[in-house]
């Protein structure tokens, strides 16, 4: 059984939620990577910020990159899937919620993230074609 700690790209990066989005950005471009998950003051996952959040929702609706919080930007809900759970219901999660990242945890803490990327390179032809079908399909 191979688990959604087998799917995953370990290390994710987070960010705090006061955090401003240039520097959320910045942190993108260092790592190659097009989200961050949002941590609150607690700690706790607060949301997820993509760079094309940063792009459309902030910066072509004339906001300032080095004033909004990534909290500000951050849709709430961040959809997790425990480390050890059979990777079928992280793709399933995923196909359902119509999303293209999904945080693993281990105890709470994230550990690693599944991306699109992760599915393409991991899962067979026909396993990924009904997960881009799900996604992509027209509302």
């Amino acid at each position: 059984m191979t688990t959604a700690r087998g799917l995953m790209t370990p290390d994710v990066r987070c960010i705090p939620a006061t955090e401003t989005l240039d520097r959320a950005a910045q942190l993108m471009r260092d790592h190659g990577i097009g989200a961050l998950p949002v941590k609150g003051s607690a700690g706790e996952l607060a949301g997820i910020v993509t760079d094309r959040d940063i792009v459309v929702r902030a910066l072509a609706a004339g906001k300032d990159a080095a004033k909004v919080t990534a909290g500000d930007l951050a849709e709430g809900g961040v959809h997790t899937v425990d480390a050890g759970a059979d990777a079928s219901l992280a793709v399933k999660a995923m196909s359902e919620a119509r999303i293209r990242r999904i945080v693993v945890v281990e105890d709470g803490v994230p550990v690693g993230m599944i991306t699109e990327a992760d599915l393409a390179r991991r899962l067979t032809a026909e396993a990924f074609s009904s997960y881009a079908g799900r996604v992509y399909a027209a509302s």
